[in-house]
């Protein structure tokens, strides 16, 4: 497992996490936490015609959680809602069904495909995406009742 997953790729991503801190104003906020290991990441967004301006995140979470955080923060300035949710179905789809690593904005993601064989890794690994389709959703809601 350790060689598989805990790749050169992987570790170099969890150890230089951007965006760490908080937002002053943000349009939405998010917690993820992993049951199982205890994990966080909490996030704050902030959006304007549909794409991510600003964004910054607290990440108290093993290397999986580290690196998926990692490669987020490097990608999400400029990212629409819809790749963002996008990402967030094709992790889960390549981690529970085998499905193909994701492309795009937030290809790099695909250096966590090893994960796939070790289920209680899962909700760590997907834990900033949890967060972010959260914060998406709260936005949604907001852009709703107004």
């Amino acid at each position: 497992m350790i060689d598989d997953v805990y790749n050169s790729k992987l570790l170099q991503f969890a150890g230089n996490i951007g965006r760490i801190g908080h937002l002053e104003a943000p349009d939405a906020s998010a917690k993820a936490v992993s049951k199982l290991c205890g994990s966080t990441v909490s996030i704050d967004v902030k959006m304007e015609n549909d794409q991510i301006t600003d964004y910054a995140q607290q990440v108290k979470a093993c290397a999986l959680g580290q690196a998926t955080s990692a490669i987020v923060a490097e990608n999400i300035i400029g990212a629409t809602a819809e790749e963002i949710r996008r990402a967030h179905a094709q992790m889960t789809q390549m981690l529970k069904a085998d499905g193909p690593a994701p492309n795009g904005r937030f290809e790099d993601l695909k250096y966590l495909q090893p994960v796939k064989d070790y289920k209680a890794r899962h909700a760590s690994t997907l834990l900033v995406l949890d967060a972010l389709v959260d914060a998406l959703d709260q936005i949604a809601q907001k852009q709703a009742a107004a």
